[in-house]
């Protein structure tokens, strides 16, 4: 963190973190190097951004995990609360539909279990004595912009209109900035193919417009070679490119929710709330949405929805440009982005210095106090957290320390 921000003054900007299963630990880091910067000294109170942190999704979807899911929930629930009391200014979680509707969802799905997620952190963090109207404002969501493009307009109009009633009506929340359903929009990474890529320029865009029609707050718009690589600088450009002339040149965003009134969106934004609705109905029937990733409920939904997608396009129901209409049968090849292998032993030159330098003997008495802590749970972990990163534990011996507590976990096949 020391090394990535060196020269930027932390309480000057914003930062979005994308990360997960240690979200805890990499914000503990940042915490503590904006508190060392010699040259600009910041406070968590005066700190700004944004941090992903939304764990159930990777028990769902994204299949990136440290813990098991009741330890995983508790950790992602401290760094709320912590931040809550500590960090006014900071976002402690950012709820996130992609990677949902990435490995396979439908549109419905992706709504109805980004939701549910959402209103699972909500009930544990009112079940810890926070105030609603305190930490909901600071709640913020991820969704994607796939390529059916009313279909996507419905589910951000559906999205805010249910969150808005179940803060209101659920939680009690009185704060109109508590209703107010705040997203970021990533275009299909998904929708993009290895087959004539500059295709997928044309799909970004589409995917781009749905989502600042939709609402959306801020955008990313995926690079129209990401089917093969990391993308290349000229293939940035033009996903930058695409969104400033959606922003500057189109006059979309001149105006609020411009399809409404619409009678096909509105008929489909209701049936995308209804299916919602069906969705919650068989969650808090399985327990809540904590049972039911225990017994692969949403899991197996995605599953069956990947393969009926991919049934409808091996037998042609389902066109796809380029893949199984309208293919050519020699592709030309595109420049791809291709990683330099000695920045890996670079970094690993850097860990081994930075062991080096610190004092090992208040490395181990920090992680020796958060076992202690994550044995009693009671405790917040975020203090315990903290100390290790001021004494520059490192990620790896962290996880594996509360490993020793929490133990590891280990998905129960989907069939």
């Amino acid at each position: 963190m020391q090394t990535l921000f060196s020269g930027i003054d932390l309480g000057a900007v914003s930062v979005s973190m994308t990360v997960n299963a240690p979200a805890a630990i990499m914000l503990a880091f940042y915490v503590a190097a904006a508190e060392a910067d010699p040259a600009h000294p910041t406070p968590s109170e005066q700190l700004s951004g944004t941090i992903q942190a939304d764990i159930l999704k990777e028990y769902i979807a994204q299949k990136e995990w440290c813990f098991p899911i009741d330890p995983a929930m508790r950790l992602c629930g401290d760094m709320i609360e912590w931040c809550t009391r500590h960090m006014p200014r900071w976002h402690p979680i950012s709820i996130s539909g992609y990677h949902i509707r990435e490995a396979g969802s439908t549109a419905q799905q992706e709504l109805a279990f980004t939701l549910k997620d959402g209103l699972t952190y909500v009930e544990q963090a009112v079940g810890r004595g926070l105030d609603v109207d305190d930490f909901a404002p600071r709640l913020s969501f991820f969704f994607n912009a796939h390529i059916d493009f009313f279909e996507e307009i419905a589910k951000y109009r559906a999205a805010r209109r249910i969150w808005a009633r179940e803060l209101r009506e659920t939680f009690g929340a009185k704060k109109e900035r508590s209703w107010q359903m705040r997203f970021h929009t990533q275009t299909a990474g998904v929708s993009l193919t290895a087959q004539q890529p500059l295709n997928n320029i044309v799909r970004t865009t589409i995917e781009a417009l749905a989502g600042v029609l939709g609402g959306t707050q801020s955008l990313h718009t995926n690079s129209y070679d990401e089917a093969l690589a990391l993308p290349t600088e000229d293939a940035v450009t033009v996903a930058l490119r695409t969104q400033q002339v959606i922003a500057h040149e189109t006059g979309v965003a001149n105006t609020v929710d411009p399809l409404g009134g619409s009678w096909f969106v509105e008929s489909l934004t209701d049936e995308m709330e209804r299916r919602a609705y069906e969705y919650f109905h068989k969650i808090d029937e399985l327990g809540g949405m904590v049972a039911a990733v225990k017994v692969n409920y949403p899991q197996r939904e995605i599953a069956d929805a990947a393969f009926t997608l991919q049934r409808e396009i091996d037998a042609g129901e389902r066109i796809v440009v380029g893949v199984n209409r309208y293919v050519h049968d020699n592709d030309e090849s595109i420049p791809t982005l291709r990683i330099d292998p000695a920045l890996e032993r670079k970094q690993l030159g850097r860990l081994q210095a930075a062991r080096a330098r610190r004092d090992g003997a208040a490395v181990e008495a920090a992680l020796a106090r958060l076992r202690e802590d994550a044995a009693n749970a009671d405790r917040n972990l975020m203090p315990a957290l903290l100390d290790c990163a001021r004494a520059h534990a490192s990620e790896g011996e962290i996880v594996e320390s509360l490993q020793q507590v929490f133990g590891d976990y280990r998905e129960t096949p989907v069939f």
